[in-house]
């Protein structure tokens, strides 16, 4: 009995020296729960602390089916329906305002049929605001959810909207949002000026880990814009946050963006759209699926699996795309699948999936043909003509990170200036 004693004694004792870990595990949900209830978009600290930006004026918004409350109510509707606010017109980036477009299809002029207000492309043959589309506004708003990405365009819609701001002397201000793949992680080479287009339009890496109110003050200030820029700020966005961890659903921001998931995948998997490989168009898994019919899945899978790469593994898949490259035939190849999001490093993975089909399938695999000036689609998404040389002549992938780290590490530096969060 008298061991029985000491024992109990000491457990007690134990129990008090070592930390619950229920206790610890509860205390960090209620914590993470507080943070995502108490988190608030640029749009809802509008709503909430700046509505004066916009009171009294003739707005004009730029925006797509992502532009929501929390709630899920369009920013169209919020503005349209406030009697302090004058919607005067809305503009559409690539895939529209209401985002029933595909990609490279041009959305012209056309009335909204909700608000019957005039809808103005920045997508085809102007990209820019003209002064005649800013006639009459006095402010312009921009609130669209970025993907994280260089090449995704809606920042470039930004920037040149930005411009035409400046131009006619009209205050702009953008809504700020989460970047998808969060704010740590910066990765990929940076833009080499000669390969700006309207897929990389400034010098910033594939992965640049900054939301678009932070890229709105880096393009404003690095890039000679100087507009009479205003970000409103979300309030308690941490740079650590994974999406589902902000708490916000997902909306598609373009039709081959169907899910949190492709987003994670997308700066690198979809440099494939520079190749003659089908990069899932057309499938229920855009950028997840990767493949063509002259590759075997079972033997890309593996030589992929043994490159161990971070936070990724790739299945054998086959699928017969209904879309864009390969439509109606069976293509085999493989599915992307992210097993730890945050040490996942998307732009390594797609240059290692590039590469490594060019390996295997060097008579059927092919960059897509250079234009007039020498330029591949794929040097147009990379940024630069070096990478695609570099793979042609049988450099590592290693090699290949280790050139573009230092023009990396100055970009970290330089956007340091810019962070918000």
């Amino acid at each position: 009995m008298k061991k029985w004693g000491l024992l109990l004694v000491f457990m007690l004792a134990l129990s008090v020296v070592l930390p619950n870990t229920q206790s610890i595990n509860a205390n960090k949900s209620n914590y993470d729960h507080y943070h995502r209830q108490n988190f608030k978009t640029g749009l809802e600290m509008l709503q909430k602390e700046k509505l004066s930006l916009l009171e009294g004026k003739k707005v004009g918004l730029i925006t797509n089916p992502t532009g929501v409350d929390r709630n899920l109510n369009s920013i169209v509707d919020v503005l349209y329906n406030n009697p302090k606010i004058e919607l005067k017109a809305l503009f559409g980036p690539e895939h529209g305002v209401r985002g029933s477009a595909q990609a490279g299809q041009y959305v012209e002029f056309y009335t909204d049929p909700k608000t019957g207000l005039p809808v103005y492309s920045l997508y085809g043959p102007t990209k820019k605001p003209t002064p005649e589309m800013l006639d009459g506004i006095d402010v312009l708003v921009f609130d669209i959810q970025d993907v994280g990405t260089r090449f995704y365009t809606y920042i470039y819609t930004m920037a040149y909207a930005m411009q035409a701001a400046k131009e006619n002397n009209i205050p702009f201000v953008v809504l700020d949002r989460p970047n998808p793949l969060g704010g740590s992680q910066v990765e990929g080479p940076v833009l080499d000026p000669e390969y700006s287009s309207f897929v990389g339009l400034y010098p910033i890496p594939l992965r640049h880990g900054m939301t678009v109110g932070e890229l709105a003050k880096l393009f404003n200030k690095e890039f000679n814009i100087n507009a009479d820029l205003e970000v409103v700020k979300m309030k308690g966005w941490k740079r650590s946050w994974t999406y589902e961890e902000s708490g916000l659903d997902w909306v598609l921001p373009s039709p081959n963006m169907p899910t949190k998931d492709t987003a994670l995948v997308y700066p690198g998997s979809a440099l494939i759209e520079g190749t003659n490989v089908s990069e899932g168009r057309g499938t229920t898994k855009p950028f997840e699926l990767i493949g063509a019919p002259f590759i075997n899945g079972d033997d890309l899978a593996s030589a992929l699996n043994a490159q161990a790469l971070p936070g990724v593994k790739f299945r054998s898949a086959s699928f017969i795309p209904s879309t864009s490259k390969f439509t109606g035939k069976l293509s085999h190849g493989v599915e992307i699948h992210v097993t730890d999001e945050k040490l996942f490093q998307p732009v390594l993975t797609g240059i290692a999936l590039v590469k490594t089909i060019h390996d295997m399938y060097p008579d059927d695999f092919a960059f897509r043909a250079e234009d007039s000036a020498g330029k591949s689609y794929f040097d147009l998404l990379i940024g630069n003509g070096w990478v695609r040389e570099a793979i042609e002549s049988g450099s590592s992938v290693e090699d290949i990170v280790s050139r573009y780290n230092d023009e990396l590490e100055q970009f970290k530096k330089l956007r340091e200036k810019y962070l918000l969060y």
